[in-house]
Formats: structure tokens, sequence, C-alpha cells
């Protein structure tokens, strides 16, 4: 009897060795490599050799129209804003998020949700007791809704029980980590468990029409765990993100085959569960305080949706000979670059003090737009210099201090202007070279500026250069080669 063939396999990528590692040199992972056998770990894939002949597959054009069945609309404005105005029948859905965000929570109100409105739901826990999902059910308020309930971690019954005639019409799948399929040999959550589990689940969802909607578990990194395959497969990828000490919620979509990406749905977080934030720019700036040296108004934008937020600096001297920089909300590389353009194309000298940079609210800021308002918010710091409280300011930073101009300009003003500001700070936008006349926006007046060191011009006190003691440049001279610092006659 011929031996069965081994082989290792990562279970943070799915890289494929074949002897044991301690690291994997495809996602860099310590400890993560597994034995597997080699038949299972290329369960679902086509074999090498064709045991006969194929069929002849038929093209279509592209003229063809195929009509589509009604979108599924939950009646949670966010969630169906994010999936792109509701849940399309026969797709796939993956919700990743941090432990205890509210994943399981938002579903289920999903689930219930579409049962009020006749739609046969089913919500399937492969890591909780049914006596749990109906407390949480309860605290809700949706113990009456007809969602039917299971707790099970086989794939090969769920498929079966889904197949049905009667089977519901969206069914939640939490987690699919948990999940096995008995044809594979290996455990739940391991990187090839998870990928045929998925396998299957999206093979039925497109076969029958079901919408699937599974939740995923994140690594430290904030990545989806399982192998990267996984989103690929899948229609939809959103992942569920906020702070633990904040009750604002995040649902962000970075894939979605049905409806635009980068679109976000802001929740609040109450006893009640998860409820819709219709004026989230609002909400984020209700705890605003004016007149504050460091914070200043960002109006930024996330998919398709303009949302104002404060960013908060504080540069205060630092006691370390290593200055530190604390970053929440917002990319440390590009507060880097900031600084270092600050430093080396407008004089001013942050580098002795430690800069701390939040976003309130707990939002996560990507879009390089927030460059001006990061440098606006550290000068205000620095200079001790409050930013006018009607003002917001946006654009992007080059490297040789300029301001270059970003796009959806006259969404960002409009919803500006719907909140009561009068002043926005934005680059400056010459006409002609194929690029149009910027068009006033009505109640809010237009700074516009092409350079840096005009925000610094606009923020530095009178007879006082930012950031400099009068010890500092002295300081900054370099060291003689015999230890001691040049004097006026050398």
């Amino acid at each position: 009897m011929a031996r069965p063939q081994r082989m290792f396999v990562c279970q943070s990528c799915g890289a494929v060795y074949a002897k044991w590692a301690g690291k994997c040199e495809a996602c860099g992972g310590w400890n993560c490599i597994v034995e597997e056998s080699a038949g299972t770990a290329a369960a679902g894939a086509p074999p090498g050799r064709l045991a006969g002949k194929g069929r002849r597959i038929e093209f279509a054009a592209l003229s063809g129209t195929t009509e589509q069945p009604p979108r599924l609309v939950t009646s949670i404005a966010e969630f169906d804003r994010v999936c792109g105005s509701g849940l399309v029948p026969g797709s796939a859905l993956l919700i990743g998020g941090d432990p205890g965000i509210g994943k399981s929570t938002l579903l289920l109100q999903v689930a219930a949700a579409l049962a009020r409105s006749g739609v046969g739901c089913a919500y399937i826990s492969g890591e909780e007791a049914l006596d749990q999902v109906r407390l949480r059910a309860r605290r809700l308020g949706l113990e009456q809704t007809a969602v039917q309930l299971a707790a099970a971690t086989s794939i090969r019954d769920i498929v079966a029980t889904l197949e049905a005639r009667d089977g519901p019409a969206v069914a939640v799948i939490d987690s699919i980590q948990t999940m096995w399929l008995d044809s594979v040999d290996s455990v739940p959550g391991t990187v090839t468990q998870v990928r045929a589990s998925a396998q299957a689940l999206i093979e039925l969802a497109k076969r029958r029409g079901v919408t699937v909607l599974l939740v995923g578990h994140v690594t430290k990194e904030g990545a989806i765990a399982g192998p990267r395959v996984l989103e690929h497969m899948v229609d939809t990828v959103l992942y569920f993100e906020g702070e633990r000490g904040h009750q604002f919620r995040i649902l962000r979509a970075v894939k979605n085959r049905f409806g635009p990406t980068d679109e976000i749905g802001v929740f609040e977080m109450s006893d009640r569960g998860l409820t819709d934030v219709a004026n989230p720019s609002a909400l984020f700036l209700a705890e605003r305080r004016g007149a504050v040296s460091g914070a200043c108004v960002f109006a930024g934008v996330e998919g398709t949706r303009p949302l104002l937020v404060e960013i908060q600096a504080l540069v205060a001297p630092s006691s370390f000979a290593t200055p530190r920089h604390a970053v929440v909300g917002w990319d440390s590389g590009r507060l880097a670059m900031v600084i270092a353009v600050l430093e080396a194309r407008c004089g001013v000298a942050v580098g002795p003090n430690d800069v701390y940079l939040n976003v309130a609210g707990g939002l996560r800021i990507a879009e390089p737009a927030a460059d001006l308002a990061v440098a606006a918010a550290l000068l205000s710091s620095l200079a001790d210099t409050p930013v006018p409280s009607d003002m917001v300011v946006f654009g992007e930073i080059g490297l040789g201090g300029e301001v270059r101009a970003v796009s959806q300009r006259e969404a960002r003003l409009k919803e500006a202007a719907k909140l009561g500001f009068r002043t926005a700070l934005a680059p400056s936008i010459v006409a002609g070279a194929g690029q149009p006349a910027p068009r006033p926006v009505g109640g809010i007046n237009v700074d516009e500026i092409g350079h840096l060191s005009d925000l610094v011009a606009r923020l530095r006190p009178p007879g006082r250069a930012l950031g400099r003691t009068p010890d500092m440049d002295e300081r900054r001279r370099p060291f003689s080669p015999g230890g001691r610092r040049p004097g006026p006659s050398d």
C-alpha cells in the first residue's frame, strides 16, 4: 500500500512546502506551517491531469441582458448603503472585525429585519449555543422575529438543510473558521478547511440563489484570518471597525461586485444594539470645543459620502533623546512625511518635540487629502494659535511643499456649508489646461493656497519662528572634530 503523501501548508497565507520550516517565506509568519495530507490540501482544486475529454463551452455576446432579481432591502439604511442598496440574491458576503466589535449583533439585526419583511432567514452559529443567541436576541428586542436558529459546524449538514425546497433565502454562518468538511483531513480553522468550507457554501449560494453571510475572524494585524484567496472567492468583503472606548462603529466595504467599494456605514452601539447614524459628520463633531489650539476640522470623503471629522494634534517638548510620535486613526508614515516637509521646505522645527495625533471619534482616515488638515493641526499646536472654528481644511501635500488638488471638491464644500462652516482652506485650482474653473459654493468662502509655506504664514505668531527656542539653533549646530561646538571665530 502506497504511503500517503504529506505536505506542509502555511495557516496564514496558504503557501505549500515540501518540508516543515519555522518561517513562511511567502508571508513572513513564524510557526504557522502545519502538516496536512497532500490529497486534502488540494481539495476542490482541478487535478493536474484531465481524466477525460471535456465538453465544449458555449460563448455568449456582451450585448445580452439578464433579468436580475430584486435586491433584499434590510431597512437598516447604513448596511444597505454599504452593500449597494441591499443584498443580491445568490451572493456571498464576508464580514470581518475584531472580537467583540459587534459582528454577531449586526448580522442578527440584519436577519431579523429581513424576517420582518417576509424573507426566510437562518442564523447558524458554530461558536455559541442556542441559549446564548436567544439571550442576545432578547436583549435587542428581536425574540419575536421569525429567524430560524441552529447550532452546527458540519458543512455537509448545513448544505443539505439549505438545499431543501423550503430552505431559507438568507443564511448567516457565524463563523467560517468553526466550520468543517468531513472530506478534508484537517482540523477546523486551518487554511484547507476554511477554503473548502467557504467553497461549498459559495457553490450553494450560486446554485440555489441563497444569500450567504460569512463571519470571519481577523488576525492581530486586522486582516481576515485564513487564506487570502477567501476574499477573492466571495462577492463582497466588509470590515467592521471601531475603538472599544467609542460608541461609534464603522462598516467599510473593501470589495463589492454589486456596488461601490470603500463605502462606509456609521453605527452607534448601545445596550439596545446598533443604530443607524444618518448624519455622521454632526455626530463626529458633537463634542468639539472651539478656540482650542491643535484642533482642525477635515472635510473628507469616504466612498461616495462626504464626512467631516476633527483632527487633533499635540506638539510638546520631549524629555527623551528620541522624540515620540503616536498616531491614532491615521497613517504614521504620512505623518512622518508631513513633518519632514514642514522642516525641510518651511523651516519649521518639529523634530525635537513629541507629536501626538488623533482622529476624534475612532474613525480611521486613509485618503491623502487629510495632509493639509494634519499640517494645520500641527502648526496650530506648535504656535498655540487656534484654527478658526468655522473653517474646514483639505488638500494633499507633495514632497516639494506644494498643495495638490483633491477629488470631489464641491461635495466636501457642500457638506461643510450644510453644517454651518463659513470658510474652507483648500488647494488652489487654476482654470485652463484641461482644468475647469472652480464654481463657487453658496454660503462658504474658499481660501486657496498653493504652498505649505502659505499655511505657515497664516498660523505663525508675529515676530517668532515656529517651533524654535533661543538656544535651538545653537543645539542643532554640528560638533567640531575636537568635541566642542564651533564658535564665532571658527
